[in-house]
């Protein structure tokens, strides 16, 4: 449904689409019937298997250094949706999608702050034979409970860090939420991917990514592990909303440096790419 206001791109600005929305900390998400949405795309093919529809949620509690998108972390700056809506817009596209191996992905912002909606968009989502991810931080994780998690088939999992004191300057939040959620997912037998931002002189430290890739190495659940590099993409949403970039004088990762850290998760036993 191009027609919608919300049928757009995750690196496009938008800000003040819903002013009356409550803080992420007030919102009331017992029914699900409507969302804030930031955008979604069609045709992704790096947010899961296959080509998919990714849904970009508005609301997140971590405050992370290298966020390509500031302008989700307040519900007020994405669009209302009712879930009906949602849910319509999914359905045209789905034929598409079951013919080309893909599905549904809701990421953020963080899905888990409004853990209503993205649970019946799910359920919208396998009651129309597609295969469904949910990629987040882990850090609500809690509110992903074992019947929210049976609507999901992957889970995309962003761990920022493994040294706590880093996790906490990336994100200004604690890790071991994440932890607890992984720990969690691995008991579930959950296929997961964690994803892993490596972003020179912050996360890229042998002992950082050593530690990281001996606590996932053990779950037979995670299928991969990605390693993604450091980009500034978004870097102008943070001028454009008044925030300081702090990052602006680093580089993108080398390929000797990723080489290295892919290295470091093979030698551990993870699936590396």
């Amino acid at each position: 449904m191009l027609g919608e206001p919300w049928a757009t791109s995750r690196y496009d600005l938008r800000v003040s689409q819903s002013p009356d929305a409550p803080d992420v900390d007030q919102l009331d998400d017992s029914s699900g019937g409507y969302g804030w949405v930031h955008s979604y795309e069609t045709g992704s093919t790096v947010d899961g298997p296959g080509v998919r529809v990714t849904v970009f949620m508005n609301g997140c509690f971590l405050r992370c250094m290298y966020c390509h998108n500031p302008d989700t972390w307040h519900l007020r700056d994405g669009t209302r949706v009712s879930i009906e809506r949602a849910e319509l817009a999914l359905a045209g596209y789905a034929t598409a999608l079951r013919s080309m191996g893909g599905g549904l992905t809701i990421s953020g912002g963080e899905p888990l702050v409004q853990a209503a909606f993205t649970r019946r968009l799910f359920s919208a989502a396998k009651r129309l034979g597609l295969h469904t991810a949910l990629d987040t931080s882990g850090f609500l994780g809690v509110r992903a409970d074992d019947e929210y998690l049976e609507n999901v088939d992957l889970v995309l999992l962003d761990i920022k860090s493994w040294e706590p004191g880093t996790y906490r300057k990336v994100t200004r939040q604690d890790l071991q939420p994440t932890i607890a959620f992984a720990e969690r997912l691995a008991r579930l037998n959950k296929p997961v991917w964690v994803r892993f931002v490596l972003v020179p002189g912050l996360t890229d430290a042998p002992a950082n990514v050593e530690g990281l890739a001996r606590f996932i190495a053990p779950m037979g659940n995670v299928e991969w592990v990605e390693v993604l590099p450091f980009h500034q993409m978004g870097s102008f949403k943070w001028k454009a909303i008044g925030l300081r970039y702090k990052l602006e004088g680093t580089e993108p990762p080398t390929s000797d440096l990723h080489n290295r850290v892919l290295e470091q998760f093979r030698a551990a036993g993870c699936r590396a790419r």
